[in-house]
């Protein structure tokens, strides 16, 4: 790819699931059409990572399919496997209770959750779904076998360098995934082991997330995370990582994790988002109207920022296409 693709991830999904509430509600889709305006101003293309209470949101419905006819964004898959059907038991307009991860479902659950949520997407937007998100993250070899085998053809679950262990699914469970030692670039999937390339047609796009701190640092730190010697590291080198993620409060670290990725010479840029998180109380983080403006006004400069810097615009499955095409 002559230039670095810029690729805008947004995980599609109901209003504050923080909060884990009993009724899931959607409104956070009459907020989108502001971002996706945004978006198309810039020449970017959101990948629109969907999972069920969103799926069949007529609000959304419409973005996703209007996004789909002019060729101005995508429709992609995350599944919640708490509440996407089939809920043995159980109903799918609740958050409550364990936010499990994929791989804690049973392997035959787990394909019916899948195969329901990309059916219905297909069905819903009349083009299937080929990326694929993990919800929470939750990423490993049994559900990149299963993603797989049901044509997907990319997926941007993994987060180099960053562990999820501390945040549970099953409240008997081992917590989520460990990213670290994950490659930073793109790479086709060894199905049997995600932490190596292999030949897989799963195409792995990691997120853009930049260590902060020098190789020696980052190991004593993995080591020490919890106890007062990965407090003094933090203390003296800053946090850990630096996300290519809007958080009202760091628009000049996504840039410069922007120059960084562009200097190095970075085939993609990897941003996500929430589609909650665009609407006042929708998130803890962007949780007043002011902030939501703050929220936009970061978004604009950092869009226009990284335009500058020569990227061109895609989805997921463009990207896919390019790297096919050895455009990258």
């Amino acid at each position: 790819m002559t230039k670095p693709a810029f690729l805008i991830t947004i995980d599609t999904e109901g209003d504050h699931i923080w909060d884990h509430p009993e009724r899931i509600t959607t409104e956070n889709a009459r907020f989108l059409p502001r971002f996706q305006r945004l978006c198309e101003e810039h020449g970017f293309k959101p990948t629109y990572l969907v999972n069920y209470e969103m799926a069949i949101d007529p609000r959304f419905q419409e973005l996703g399919r209007a996004a789909l006819r002019e060729k101005t964004g995508e429709i992609g898959l995350h599944v919640h496997p708490w509440n996407s059907p089939p809920v043995p038991g159980g109903r799918a307009d609740d958050a409550g209770g364990d936010h499990v991860y994929m791989y804690e479902v049973p392997d035959e659950l787990l394909h019916a959750k899948v195969a329901f949520l990309t059916n219905l997407l297909a069905d819903t937007f009349e083009s299937a779904p080929r990326s694929h998100r993990a919800g929470r993250w939750g990423f490993d070899e049994k559900v990149a076998h299963v993603v797989a085998e049901h044509g997907y053809l990319t997926d941007c679950s993994v987060t180099p360098g960053v562990s999820w262990k501390k945040h549970k699914g099953a409240s008997d469970g081992d917590g989520g995934p460990d990213f670290y030692g994950f490659p930073e670039e793109p790479y086709f999937l060894d199905l049997d082991d995600i932490r190596k390339p292999g030949a897989s047609p799963l195409l792995e796009v990691p997120m853009t997330i930049r260590s902060n701190y020098r190789r020696a640092v980052r190991k004593v730190h993995r080591a020490f995370h919890g106890g007062r010697i990965g407090r003094a590291i933090r203390s003296l080198w800053g946090k850990p990582v630096t996300w290519l993620r809007p958080n009202g409060k760091n628009l000049d670290e996504m840039r410069a994790v922007t120059d960084w990725a562009v200097d190095r010479g970075a085939p993609a840029l990897e941003f996500m988002l929430h589609s909650s998180e665009f609407m006042p109380g929708g998130s803890p983080t962007f949780d007043t109207a002011e902030k939501i403006e703050v929220l936009y006004d970061h978004l604009k400069r950092l869009f226009s920022h990284i335009a500058l810097r020569g990227v061109s615009g895609r989805t997921l499955s463009e990207f896919r296409t390019a790297w096919d095409g050895g455009g990258c």
